[in-house]
């Protein structure tokens, strides 16, 4: 697969906007390191805190693994690296008196605590919100969790999946019950950890904001329902407003037609009529244009409430002509329409190429990495893609030197006590 790599900015080449914010982040997996990924995006010095000789959890979800230069696997899985690029990491045993101790002297250092434990479970480390308030008042704590920290699921663990389906995402996902295939399906990747992430992110800048303002920390509780709650947009706001919970749509749009996949004579096509006069256009452009004055279908509402009528006409007509002729008839005319690609044709993608969208970095052990650029264009303080997502441990020794003034007897003695 080609694509085109574009190596990573210089630090020094811009101020980034978070560089003056550091991070200790205790998470692991996909929603707290999102966050923290982001974050480490904008600048922000972000120390990732792993369980010695094992490390995030992600780290052995393979394959596939990066690779070597004699194309051999490394051990820093694919799914590892998706999520933890800019990031300093450092091994300490949390369970540990020494350990917590280190903790507690790295939160004194830091602006931002980012932490996905099971609720209560820090706080018998004395590494919990209040805990470390105490040595840094105007610490930002943001706690991730499935449940939130109150409620009658709040000891419950959160999975993507398990709250893709318990918060409605699946409900009205997947095909038409009454089709072939249908019933629930999950989003392709875990989408509410990423937006938990995303949310996480905006959450704690908001919050860094207001300390800057007064000066005051806080706390801020994440939880993955109630994100996946929020995140329903229109369809929640379809339920509240009619009583009515939305069914399972497919690749079609509940509110607006015709807006959904069509199969062409080699393929399929995505047409995305937002108005009447896209979809005029769109049915002329078929050689149908009787379509567009049909008493039943010439407003949106009345082709929602005739989608099963006008749906397999259109499939028809669609069907007469091939993905490509289909694309290059719409676009002259400004019909919203696009292909189906897999990602070997999204990295070939023109614009995706003329966007930078990856990168090459430096890699301790693969001699280089592929990574994705961040989609944050800053045009004063751009988000950037530093350095590769550390191998396990990578800046231990760095971090600990650099801001508790540990020596190396110090380090050597804490590794060999099994702290680090």
């Amino acid at each position: 697969m080609q694509t085109i790599s574009t190596p990573a900015p210089s630090q020094e080449q811009r101020p980034a906007a978070l560089g003056h914010i550091r991070v200790l982040d205790l998470s692991r997996v996909l929603a707290g390191p999102w966050c923290s990924q982001n974050l480490a995006d904008l600048g922000a010095d972000v120390i990732k805190i792993e369980r010695p000789g094992a490390g995030d959890d992600t780290r052995a979800w393979g394959p596939p693994y990066a690779k070597d230069a004699e194309g051999r696997d490394t051990r820093e899985a694919a799914y590892y690296l998706a999520a933890n690029r800019g990031k300093r990491s450092v091994t300490v045993d949390i369970s540990t008196e020494q350990g917590q101790a280190l903790i507690r002297a790295l939160a004194a250092q830091s602006d931002v605590v980012l932490e996905n434990y099971k609720v209560g479970q820090l706080k018998r480390y004395g590494l919990d919100y209040e805990s470390l308030k105490a040595v840094k008042p105007d610490i930002v704590y943001c706690s991730v969790t499935g449940f939130g920290q109150d409620g009658p699921y709040a000891h419950r663990a959160g999975y993507d999946f398990l709250i893709q389906g318990m918060g409605g995402l699946m409900s009205v996902t997947g095909e038409r019950d009454d089709l072939p295939g249908g019933g629930p399906q999950k989003a392709g990747v875990a989408l509410c950890d990423l937006m938990t992430g995303m949310y996480a992110t905006i959450a704690v800048q908001a919050a860094l904001i207001h300390r800057d303002r007064t000066g005051e920390g806080q706390y801020i509780d994440m939880a993955l329902l109630d994100v996946q709650v929020a995140m329903l947009a229109n369809m929640g706001s379809n339920y509240l407003n009619s009583g009515k919970a939305p069914k399972r749509w497919g690749n079609a749009h509940p509110n607006i037609v015709p807006y959904q996949t069509f199969a062409c004579a080699d393929g399929h096509i995505i047409v995305a009529t937002g108005n009447d006069g896209q979809y005029v256009k769109f049915v002329e452009a078929g050689g149908r244009p009787e379509l567009a004055t049909d008493p039943r279908f010439v407003t949106n509402p009345l082709r929602v409430q005739n989608r099963d009528i006008l749906v397999p006409i259109l499939a028809e007509m669609v069907a007469t002509k091939t993905r490509d002729e289909w694309i290059a008839l719409l676009e002259a005319v400004n019909v919203p329409c696009g292909p189906i690609n897999d990602l070997d044709d999204v990295y070939k993608n023109p614009q995706v190429q003329a966007r930078g969208m990856v990168v090459e970095v430096p890699h301790p052990t693969a001699g280089s990495t592929k990574l994705v650029r961040s989609p944050m264009r800053l045009s004063a303080s751009p988000a950037d893609v530093r350095t590769a997502p550390p191998t396990l441990g990578q800046h231990t020794d760095e971090v600990l030197g650099e801001l508790l003034g540990h020596t190396a007897e110090d380090i050597a003695a804490l590794r060999a006590a099994g702290v680090l």
